[in-house]
């Protein structure tokens, strides 16, 4: 089955719950095209920054067509997040579980990141699609063989959760701030009026905030350093729980 069957055959109940008789129809309008609109918006801004009908206009077509064709908002933010992990593909098994979530969450973050708000999408719902069960599946056999027993799933979420949260609070600071090196230039300016005899708001400032400032790519960087270490931490951690 194709991406774009596999999301004709999802929809089709959607659409058919969703219209009316009546409702404007826009002929030659497909789904895929509706899903790929939505996930340029995403790239754009942020995956709760649009409309239904910010989507329409974008699409030069009736708010009802894209409920004909698709679904509500809701339908149409799981279709983006399920596009933003299709490449999502499970590590080799004969990894050590360390290596093996470490290569995943590394190679997970590209495509969230990339489309804001997809992080915050699956911290709400989890990741429930098809193509996502083998790596759920080989992810919590990995754990098994590492010896978490009845703390199996713990794990799993644990891993999960802190890097999700860590892309999703990244996507939200950006989503509220919009000018990220300006914001952060203010925030160290901040820092250094009301903690200039601290020594804790200092190093603060000098080594996490103070990279943000300087453009955006060395804001991508700190970000990218950051997750790292995030997750690296929680790794050595649940290491240290069956230690």
């Amino acid at each position: 089955m194709t991406e774009g069957d596999g999301l004709s055959g999802a929809v089709e109940g959607s659409a058919a719950m969703s219209s009316t008789p009546g409702a404007p129809f826009h002929v030659g309008l497909t789904p895929d095209q509706v899903v790929s609109t939505a996930q340029r918006l995403t790239g754009e801004g942020h995956l709760f920054g649009w409309s239904i009908r910010d989507l329409a206009r974008a699409l030069a077509v009736a708010p009802a067509a894209i409920y004909h064709h698709v679904g509500g908002k809701d339908l149409l933010c799981r279709h983006v997040v399920e596009r933003a992990l299709a490449d999502l593909t499970p590590p080799s098994p004969d990894l050590p579980w360390q290596d093996w979530f470490r290569e995943l969450l590394y190679s997970v973050r590209p495509p969230l990141v990339r489309y804001p708000g997809t992080a915050k999408w699956l911290l709400m719902h989890g990741p429930v699609f098809p193509a996502v069960i083998p790596v759920i599946d080989a992810g919590i056999e990995t754990l098994r063989r590492g010896g978490f027993g009845e703390s199996t799933a713990f794990a799993y979420a644990a891993l999960f959760n802190n890097a999700l949260m860590t892309i999703a609070i990244g996507d939200e600071r950006m989503e509220h701030e919009g000018d990220g090196p300006r914001d952060h230039a203010a925030m160290m300016r901040e820092f250094r009026q009301v903690g200039a005899d601290s020594p804790g708001v200092t190093l603060l400032t000098q080594s996490l905030i103070s990279p943000f400032a300087q453009d955006a790519a060395g804001a991508e960087r700190q970000r990218e350093a950051y997750y790292r270490f995030v997750v690296d931490t929680t790794i050595a951690g649940l290491a240290q729980t069956i230690g």
